[in-house]
């Protein structure tokens, strides 16, 4: 959305990884590759134990994957030891080895549950896992299904710059989205926005009819593709189609609650960096100064940091000032020279706050069999969207 001034917010920090084929194809049928503010390849953490300091892992561009990534990992003596990083690597061996069939196996279990049985220490834990587990849902180890961990690993190392991150360089709304709509009207479509669908309509032998919007609208068309989240989508199933197991097995897919913080300095903050930053706060995700990072957003004097404030669930309930308040205190631990829990240093001009109670599919353990495919079992009906499986 863009606010009174012309800035602009949003529901989370989008980054796209380079493991990300099918993005970069849409990307490129749209002639828009140059929007992608490619970042160097590194992964940058915060150090909690040395507020103010952060710890990098570096892919060299010379090495193929996976020993750039294995190169990135022993360069590494900050945040994981020497033996540590032994065990750790013992403990990936048998998803290194038995490939695909090993990482789906794994779905019946957390984070916390698989490391307990592969022997990996607690402070791989602490350390990695649960920036990565905040980042890729929103939620700690002790939720997530490790099979999520596993398939982003399995990316990252087996693809050059599989982990390398990109930035739009602008709002998604008029950088992203206007180039998909112009495509689509270039061809004859026609794009149709605040148009609601009360319900799916269908004919007597299940298939659907037509799509009834609120307005009292019906849309009648040769396919029909809903690319709702899953918590819309489970409230549109016609009642006709509830007891088929392909719609039956949606009800363990539930969306988890995230918030998105902007907040704009009265100054240019200095200890930050032009990439994603891994923040290891207990209330904070990930982060980046915008105003550095963002090519539309850029600012020499003041910057404008986009927080992504997970694990909500107890804060989604909570009014701005307080989910602020909190931020507050711990970007006073990231930026201990500059930013201070009251304001004595840098001071807030403006924020926003975007609250999703229900964004992507929670991946816990055993959710992997209810994920449907995007073909459904009902003729000239497909599903589209972060649950779904192709």
């Amino acid at each position: 959305w863009k606010d009174e001034d012309g800035d602009w917010y949003e529901t989370g920090l989008h980054i796209f990884f380079g493991a990300y084929p099918n993005v970069q194809n849409l990307f490129g049928e749209l002639g828009i590759n140059d929007r992608l503010q490619w970042k160097e390849h590194s992964m940058i953490f915060a150090m909690p134990n040395k507020p103010g300091e952060y710890s990098r892992f570096d892919f060299p561009e010379v090495l193929p994957a996976p020993l750039n990534g294995i190169w990135a990992i022993l360069k590494n003596n900050e945040m994981l030891t020497w033996p540590e990083k032994v065990k750790f690597a013992i403990g990936l061996l048998p998803a290194m080895l038995g490939g695909q069939a090993y990482v789906e196996a794994q779905d019946g279990l957390t984070v916390s549950e698989w490391m307990e049985k592969q022997g990996v220490p607690d402070r791989v834990n602490d350390e990695v896992f649960i920036a990565m587990s905040k980042a890729l849902n929103f939620i700690n180890p002790d939720e997530l299904s490790m099979q999520c961990i596993l398939i982003a690993l399995n990316r990252f190392l087996q693809e050059k710059h599989g982990s390398k991150m990109a930035f739009l360089d602008g709002n998604p709304p008029e950088r992203l989205c206007m180039p998909i709509v112009n495509h689509i009207q270039s061809l004859g479509g026609e794009v149709r926005l605040n148009s609601r669908i009360k319900k799916i309509e269908l004919n007597p032998d299940g298939t659907v009819k037509h799509f009834a919007l609120s307005d009292g609208t019906q849309i009648t068309g040769d396919a029909y593709v809903c690319a709702a989240p899953v918590d819309i989508l489970k409230l549109l199933v016609p009642e006709q189609w509830r007891e088929i197991s392909y719609f039956k097995r949606l009800d363990k897919l539930v969306g988890v609650p995230v918030i998105n913080v902007h907040i704009w300095f009265d100054r240019k903050l200095k200890n930050t960096y032009d990439h994603l930053l891994f923040s290891r706060s207990p209330l904070l995700s990930v982060y980046a100064d915008m105003s550095v990072a963002c090519k539309e957003y850029y600012d020499p004097d003041r910057s404008m940091l986009e927080l992504v404030f997970a694990p909500a669930e107890e804060w989604i309930g909570r009014s701005d000032a307080e989910i602020i308040e909190a931020t507050m205190q711990e970007l006073a631990k990231l930026f201990p020279d500059e930013i201070a829990a009251d304001q004595s240093k840098a001071k807030i001009r403006k924020y926003h706050v975007v609250k999703t109670p229900r964004s992507v599919y929670k991946t816990i353990p055993d959710c992997e069999p209810c994920r449907p495919l995007q073909r459904s079992p009902i003729e000239g009906f497909y599903l589209a969207g972060d649950y779904t499986k192709q």
